[in-house]
């Protein structure tokens, strides 16, 4: 099993194996990147995590384990142990790469909330092609849960994380220039995520009024 060393009091990230539960493995090789050296980011990270886990029962249940670990490791890409090229959605992937994570979740890592928007304006474009960009489910929730995460890991809409998202960077950063290539499609796969969770519920709620009726 691949150990990969982190900075001084940080200690070891184990590898990954399917003997490990994956959701578990992830939330905490998260936390382990990045609970002291980046408080604020795993702030985030948290709540982006325990939204997936709720936001995850509307999923497939194989697709559960997946949508949630890849929400816990969305953002390790900015831990300095990672490394990389300093596009935190690529080095993320590649860092979990490394460490034997099923690939579908490194995809998902490293496709994030519009990565390849950003990653054609600086230039990354080939190399974030090295992971395919799964279109679904799956893929719009994790989305869907970063979107709707403040920085501090609160709940929040969409739109109002748009407007912290361009208050905290210049006009210029290409995160916020990326939004005008791609904006719509991260609204899309918010509302198409907000949709499932409402027909879900309303699913469940039908057939628990079904049951009370026959009962």
């Amino acid at each position: 099993m691949a150990r990969v060393s982190m900075g001084p009091g940080s200690g070891v990230v184990a590898g990954y194996h399917d003997g490990i539960p994956l959701d578990r493995w992830a939330r905490v090789t998260a936390g382990r990147l990045l609970a002291d050296e980046q408080p604020r980011r795993w702030a985030h990270s948290q709540g982006v995590g325990r939204k997936a886990e709720g936001t995850a029962l509307a999923l497939a249940p194989a697709d559960r384990p997946v949508l949630v670990a890849a929400a816990w490791l969305h953002d390790i890409g900015y831990a300095a142990a990672v490394g990389g090229v300093g596009f935190h959605q690529l080095d993320g992937a590649r860092y979990l790469r490394r460490l034997g994570v099923p690939p579908r979740v490194c995809a998902l890592v490293a496709h994030h909330s519009g990565a390849d928007a950003v990653a054609a304006l600086v230039g990354l474009g080939p190399r974030l092609a090295e992971f395919p960009d799964e279109r679904g489910p799956v893929r719009d929730a994790l989305w869907y849960c970063d979107l709707t995460t403040s920085p501090d890991g609160l709940p929040v809409s969409y739109r109002t994380r748009l407007l912290e998202l361009r208050a905290r960077r210049a006009p210029d950063d290409p995160v916020v220039r990326a939004l005008a290539d791609n904006g719509e499609e991260r609204a899309a796969a918010v509302r198409r995520t907000e949709d499932l969770l409402l027909s879900v519920r309303f699913g469940h709620r039908a057939e628990v009024d079904g049951d009370r009726r026959t009962g």
